[in-house]
């Protein structure tokens, strides 16, 4: 969340940053108004606190002097401005949780970089890579759902059976397929990320962290009965790792990846194509998350883009490069990089990593601080983390770029260690 300090000494900037995401600036009047009335009610309490305790003085001087008569008479106005007292800490305590829960709901401020726009269509290609629309023959034009029921690897109707619609079933080759990608994904990054396998139910103060509570619980899956929810992304339990606790700098960059399942309720997806594996309730995803000082943070956001797009280049697949736009860009994120791959049967650029910088925004939502070297006090970490490889739709456009005119897929050669050593999925 962002800085009440920053909010008192700048509420027009923290507003002009907010107005570039085509946020409603007045929940900024509105905490400016609630800390104003915060801190007045606690330095009223603060002031009655001191006349008790001068009261409680005086009360012991004339019991010594032997004045009871006087010392009862203070008594009575100590007990009274208790009543005071504690009347104003339950209030200074409630408008203090009210500034806390608004502060929750207001987005990061975007990083100064990123392009102004009101939304997906003001996005900026920033590159292109092996891609031509002229190169793909008419067996590449064929949608993926097709051809993984065709070939017996997708299984929608089964997993729509079991599971409801939105949930999808791997068979096969294409079972092993996601396995395969899972594991490319983490060998590929096990020489700097420390490998986690986090919990996949997580507690409230978890998903508050990363900034997907309160304000997006309709997308997330919440058990009632054990007040857990299922996590939408490692992101989730990664950031929560150091929370409340204080890091030493020595060990930042601290860098983190993980494979989860991940769990997406799409609750804005209606009148979206949901077709195959364009937008499920579940799947497969490697992240990869660091913690930095604010003066690591650029290096370890290129660190990011470059392994996560370096994933997708040694598949062979045509992407694109994706700066986000102020309108576009996630709630806590300051500056965000997407990957987009081209998926020839479905004829789209899917989204497979956004990888974002976070600035201080979660770190302070989950307190986790560093201790910097030769200097007093703590720091809040900046985080960042983007999607190493999301499966679904890496799968499909994988499925759909390598498949021959015979109907079977020769996929590429980098995976076929993870696949017992044959990347062909045969048409029988």
């Amino acid at each position: 969340m962002l800085d009440i300090r920053r909010i008192r000494a700048e509420p027009e900037a923290v507003k002009a940053a907010l107005a570039r995401r085509g946020h409603d600036t007045s929940a900024i009047d509105e905490v400016v108004e609630l800390d104003r009335s915060q801190r007045s009610t606690a330095e009223q309490r603060d002031l009655v606190r001191r006349d008790i305790s001068n009261l409680s003085k005086q009360v012991g001087q004339l019991r010594r002097s032997g004045s009871a008569a006087e010392s009862d008479e203070l008594m009575a106005r100590s007990r009274a401005l208790g009543d005071d007292e504690r009347t104003l800490t339950a209030r200074a305590d409630d408008l203090a949780t009210e500034v806390r829960e608004h502060l929750l709901r207001i987005a990061n401020t975007p990083a100064p970089e990123c392009p102004d726009g009101a939304d997906e269509h003001a996005n900026v290609v920033l590159r292109v890579e092996n891609f031509d629309p002229d190169s793909y023959a008419p067996h590449q034009r064929v949608p993926h759902w097709e051809i993984g029921e065709a070939l017996g690897i997708l299984d929608v109707e089964r997993g729509a059976k079991m599971s409801g619609s939105m949930f999808v079933l791997y068979r096969r080759k294409g079972a092993a397929l996601v396995r395969a990608l899972v594991q490319y994904a983490l060998d590929r990054n096990a020489d700097s990320y420390e490998e986690i396998r986090p919990p996949t139910l997580v507690r409230t103060d978890t998903m508050i962290a990363t900034g997907h509570l309160p304000k997006f619980a309709d997308d997330a899956y919440y058990l009632e009965r054990d007040d857990l929810w299922a996590i939408p992304t490692a992101e989730v339990p990664l950031t929560s790792l150091a929370r409340d606790e204080i890091l030493d700098e020595s060990v930042l960059p601290m860098r983190l990846m993980a494979h989860t399942s991940c769990f997406r309720r799409e609750a804005g997806s209606a009148g979206r194509d949901t077709r195959g594996l364009l937008r499920v309730h579940e799947f497969d995803k490697v992240e990869i998350l660091a913690y930095t000082t604010p003066e690591q943070a650029s290096a370890a956001h290129d660190d990011i883009l470059g392994r996560a797009e370096a994933l997708i280049r040694d598949l062979g697949l045509a992407y694109r490069i994706v700066d986000i736009c102020t309108g576009d860009l996630g709630s806590s994120s300051a500056r965000t990089w997407d990957i987009e791959v081209y998926a020839p049967g479905a004829d789209r650029w899917l989204e497979v990593s956004s990888c974002s910088w976070f600035a201080d925004y979660q770190a302070r939502r989950a307190n986790i601080r560093y201790r910097p070297a030769g200097q007093k006090g703590t720091q809040l970490v900046n985080t960042l983390n983007g999607s190493a490889l999301a499966v679904p739709r890496v799968w499909a456009a994988l499925v759909e770029t390598y498949r021959q005119p015979d109907g079977t897929i020769a996929l590429p050669d980098v995976l076929a260690p993870y696949l017992r050593g044959d990347a062909i999925i045969p048409t029988a």
